[in-house]
């Protein structure tokens, strides 16, 4: 595997808009299309070519320069000049390397472009509080708080700082300076560069994502002091993010910083990408809560967060929206099967009932859900790799 075969695989996967690309030794090269991984009909990838694509990516980062290749797992960025930017993981799976790209576009963007709720734009121009989007791995976080930046970036004059692992979209400035900052390559860690973020005069900051303690504590000091902090966390939905966020402290502490979350975390965004209709694209389902006085009383008591889905409920004039709310929305709106309603509501009894009550599309039953085959993917010829 050479530079230039490797670099016409990744722009194949930029062309044919994948967002992932798996290779692993033993297989063909994997695209992720809509969720699902399509084999490319290449050749099946030996330990000399995962080597040597893991060697090629490692080139141009710092944190890699000079160091031998004896290691277990590494995160990095990769960029091809004007073409596309990429998050690579590189480990190790039975002594020899697995390489997995995210693809990440090079602009950034905006909330109609992705399908997203007006509201988040509202979200975005907060000036100060504690701001999560929250999601499963691929369900476009990371797309999602860029996006935000972005908003920021376009109306205010602002400072913002990011602190990211790896640096994924790359911003210019707007309105606002923007200083972004990687693990391993500017800073040492996630609360190191908090802790530096708050003497830099930050008006906004951006944590890449809630991994530890100490990092939900320093951000939530952060939302304290004035600032606007956005960051991403691996929850389902807002009841498992709260619930998520107050197990990283000891138990003695975990009313502390209920009371803490009530009083700074002004919004939850999580996401659902789902099949399109027409099968050839995903779609967001949005489950959005915004902090309001009951929904403060729900963070304050761990016996009345999971009603905080009821609030949320009733909330749509404040922009509020639960996941199954949503999903009659892209009924409604053509975008969406009623199979991939079913295979993504919250509770899909409950969802047949007000789909029934709502007279927009026929009764189903619940476990007729299909996943579409997909074929190969094929390219003009084989020599070209």
């Amino acid at each position: 595997m050479d530079r230039e075969k490797l670099y016409r695989l990744l722009r194949l996967g930029i062309e044919k808009g994948a967002s992932d690309i798996h290779f692993q030794v033993g297989y063909l090269p994997l695209y992720r299309f809509h969720g699902d991984l399509v084999e490319l009909r290449y050749k099946v990838l030996t330990p000399k070519d995962t080597d040597a694509i893991a060697r090629l990516l490692m080139e141009n980062d710092e944190r890699g320069q000079g160091q031998t290749m004896d290691f277990n797992e590494r995160d990095l960025a990769f960029e091809l000049p004007g073409e596309g930017r990429f998050r690579v993981n590189i480990s190790r799976q039975r002594r020899f390397y697995n390489v997995v790209l995210r693809v990440i576009p090079l602009q950034v963007r905006s909330f109609d472009d992705l399908n997203l709720p007006s509201s988040l734009s509202d979200i975005a121009t907060l000036r100060r509080g504690y701001v999560l989007v929250t999601g499963a791995t691929g369900m476009g976080k990371s797309t999602t708080l860029a996006t935000m930046i972005d908003v920021v970036n376009q109306n205010r004059k602002a400072k913002i700082i990011t602190v990211e692992d790896p640096i994924e979209f790359v911003f210019t400035h707007d309105k606002s300076i923007i200083t972004q900052r990687e693990i391993g390559t500017d800073t040492a860690s996630f609360p190191d560069a908090l802790r530096a973020a708050l003497r830099q005069d930050p008006d906004v900051i951006m944590v890449g994502e809630m991994r530890d303690l100490e990092t939900v504590d320093t951000s939530l000091k952060a939302a304290e002091t004035g600032h606007l902090v956005f960051s991403s966390i691996h929850t389902n939905d807002v009841a498992s993010t709260i619930n998520r966020l107050v197990s990283f402290f000891p138990t003695e502490e975990h009313q502390q910083v209920r009371n803490r979350l009530a009083e700074n975390l002004k919004a939850v965004v999580s996401l659902r990408l789902l099949l399109n209709k027409k099968k050839t694209g995903r779609v967001p389902a949005v489950e959005v809560m915004r902090s309001t006085r009951s929904i403060q009383e729900c963070m304050k008591d761990p016996a009345k967060t999971a009603e905080m889905t009821e609030y949320i409920a009733r909330g749509r004039s404040e922009g509020m929206q639960t996941f199954d709310q949503h999903l009659l929305d892209l009924l409604k709106a053509n975008k969406i099967s009623v199979e991939t309603a079913f295979a993504a509501a919250t509770n899909p009894a409950d969802f047949q009932t007000k789909l029934a009550l709502d007279g927009a599309v026929p009764e189903m039953d619940v476990e007729e859900v299909e996943t579409p085959e997909l074929e190969p993917l094929s390219v003009d010829s084989d020599e070209r790799f």
